[in-house]
C-alpha cells in the first residue's frame, strides 16, 4: 500500500481512521503556523512539505479545488521564502512601517466582495465539469464544487489582502474556517476539521488584534485625509 494513500491508516481516534498523509500534513502545517508567528525562516520549507501532502490528500478525496489551491500556496511559500531571505532584517523588526494595518475603503471592500463571488461561481462551474473535461485526471465528480470553490477563492483573496495589511482579510479567514470545519467533517477528514477549529480561534484573535491597531492608527489619518487608505 502507498504510504501516502488515504487508506494507509496511522491509528484510529474515537472510531476515526487517521491516515498518515492527513496526520503528517496537519502536524507540519500547525508547526509552520507556529514558526511564522515566531518569524522563523524554517516556516517556509516546513510549509512547502505540508502543501505537497495536502495536495495529495485533497486529490484522493475529490476536493479538486482544494488540491489546485495548494499550487497557489506552493508558489506563495517559495516567494515568501525568497523574500524573507532578502529582507530578514525588516521582517524581524516589529517597529517597521510595514507592520501598519488598516481597513480598505467601503468601495474597495464591495468591489473585492463582488469579484470574489463572481470568481467563486465561475470556478465552481469549471470544477463541477472537471471530470467531464479531463476524465483521465479527475476520475470522479467533484464533491461540493461551488462551496469548495468559494473557500478557495476567498482564501486567495484573504492572502492577498493580508499581504497588503488589510484588516478585513481576517473576516475572510473566519468565514473560510467556519465553512472548512463543516466541509471537512462532512468529507470525513475530521482531523483537518479539528485543525480548522484551531485556525478559527487564531483568526478571531488576529482580527481583534488587527482591528485594535487599525482603529488606533486611523486617528492620525482622520486628521490628515491625504493619508487615508484606498
Amino acid at each position: 500500500m502507498n504510504f501516502l494513500s488515504v487508506d494507509n491508516i496511522a491509528f484510529t481516534v474515537l472510531g476515526y481512521p487517521l491516515s498518515y498523509v492527513e496526520l503528517i500534513g496537519t502536524l507540519l502545517y500547525l508547526w509552520s503556523v507556529w514558526l511564522i508567528a515566531q518569524r522563523q525562516m524554517l516556516t517556509w520549507p516546513i510549509g512547502i512539505v505540508s502543501v505537497f501532502l495536502y495536495m495529495l490528500l485533497f486529490y484522493q478525496i475529490q476536493l479538486y479545488a482544494d488540491a489546485i489551491e495548494q499550487i497557489y500556496y506552493l508558489g506563495a511559500s517559495v516567494y515568501g521564502w525568497w523574500l524573507w531571505s532578502r529582507t530578514a532584517q525588516a521582517v524581524n523588526n516589529p517597529d517597521d512601517d510595514t507592520q501598519r494595518v488598516f481597513y480598505s475603503s467601503a468601495r474597495t471592500i464591495v468591489m473585492v466582495l463582488v469579484g470574489t463571488l463572481v470568481l467563486s461561481a465561475l470556478t465552481g462551474y469549471l470544477i463541477s465539469q472537471a471530470h467531464v473535461l479531463l476524465p483521465a485526471v479527475f476520475t470522479a465528480p467533484a464533491a461540493v464544487p461551488y462551496l469548495d470553490s468559494l473557500t478557495t477563492i476567498m482564501s486567495f483573496t484573504a492572502m492577498l489582502m493580508m499581504a497588503q495589511k488589510r484588516t478585513e482579510s481576517w473576516i475572510y479567514w473566519i468565514v473560510v474556517d467556519v465553512i472548512g470545519i463543516g466541509l471537512y467533517y462532512a468529507r470525513d477528514v475530521r482531523f483537518i476539521s479539528l485543525l480548522y477549529v484551531i485556525l478559527l480561534v487564531l483568526a478571531i484573535r488576529g482580527f481583534i488584534g488587527w482591528n485594535r491597531s487599525a482603529r488606533r492608527q486611523a486617528a492620525p489619518a482622520a486628521v490628515n485625509p491625504a493619508s487615508s487608505s484606498a
